[in-house]
């Protein structure tokens, strides 16, 4: 899901520069998305760490558990090297690594079927992807267009987990100079996916006599930026993030592979700064409001959950340093 969302991210910041040039070289979409994006960079470090909350759980419909998470980090790796290229820079391969290792530290947790209280053990989660995007760049009754397939193969430190796809494309509808509007539809190739397709919708529009902007993209973000300082940015708004890990489980009722899925949206602030030439960190902190939190079956649909928990609004704080040499 994750690499889902960074590849889409990924086609609609590029339409936008293609939009302002007629003949975009690649090197200057690159530029664009990567500027936009840190995940999207050669190599981008990030920790996250969200704060004490409480949660009430269900298994098989059936209460579960209620207890406090007192601690939850996350460790990112993000690896992404274009390696194929045709001479027009109009098609392009690229390929993707992504590591993630996520912990959590529980504090009392209550058993509905025992009645009873306990403390739950530090519990470690490994997580890899590697993925392979192909993008098409063309026109489309002169308009700019980019169609683009994406392959993903993820799973745990044990195994190779799933493979998974998907195709989109996107138009831009108008283009000032002010403001951009693309439209456009993702496809899935997912049987696990509640939703085969999915309409995009992006909007950048820079504000008359004014340093901010706005930047929208459906259905992940709604950011106000400015420059701040000779080599700074800050940015305020909410960004949906979607997080997932697979789980190996051997209990009386529980045998296999599991997967967890999570989605969060988070409000803040975040200020980025450009420590040298081709080295940026950012600082990023706020409220995390965790939407849905559900295990199922691997390849399952996530409506056909076998597990779901609810979190109370917590803290988040998240910093990382990426290089990128465009």
């Amino acid at each position: 899901m994750k690499t889902k969302i960074i590849c889409v991210l990924f086609i609609c910041a590029s339409i936008r520069t293609i939009a302002q040039e007629k003949e975009a070289p690649m090197q200057t979409v690159v530029k664009a998305v990567t500027d936009k994006f840190p995940t999207t960079r050669i190599l981008d470090v990030q920790y996250e760490q969200l704060g004490p909350t409480n949660f009430d759980s269900k298994l098989f419909g059936d209460r579960y558990e209620r207890g406090r998470i007192d601690q939850h980090d996350r460790l990112k790796v993000a690896i992404n090297v274009p390696f194929f290229a045709t001479a027009s820079k109009r098609f392009v391969v690229t390929g993707s690594l992504r590591y993630k290792y996520e912990t959590y530290d529980f504090g009392n947790v209550y058993n509905y079927a025992t009645g009873s209280n306990y403390t739950k053990e530090k519990e470690e989660f490994h997580y890899f992807a590697g993925a392979v995007s192909a993008t098409y760049m063309t026109k489309l009754f002169n308009k700019p267009v980019i169609y683009n397939a994406t392959a993903t193969v993820d799973g745990n430190q044990d195994n190779v987990q799933r493979v998974k796809g998907f195709v989109t494309a996107n138009i831009v509808i108008k283009r000032t100079a002010n403001t951009t509007i693309t439209v456009g539809a993702l496809a899935m190739l997912d049987p696990s996916s509640i939703i085969p397709v999915t309409p995009l919708f992006t909007l950048n529009h820079k504000f008359e006599d004014s340093k901010w902007d706005l930047d929208f993209i459906l259905p992940q973000r709604l950011l106000f930026r400015r420059q701040l300082l000779e080599n700074g940015r800050i940015s305020f708004g909410t960004e949906l993030n979607s997080e997932s890990f697979y789980l190996n489980l051997n209990a009386s009722n529980l045998k296999g592979i599991y997967e967890l899925n999570q989605l969060e949206l988070k409000s803040g602030i975040t200020y980025e700064y450009r420590i040298a030439p081709q080295i940026i960190g950012f600082l990023k902190g706020g409220v995390n409001n965790v939407l849905s939190t559900r295990v199922t079956e691997r390849g399952e649909r996530t409506s056909k959950y076998i597990y779901d928990h609810k979190e109370d609004a917590q803290g988040y704080f998240r910093f990382g340093i990426s290089y990128n040499p465009f």
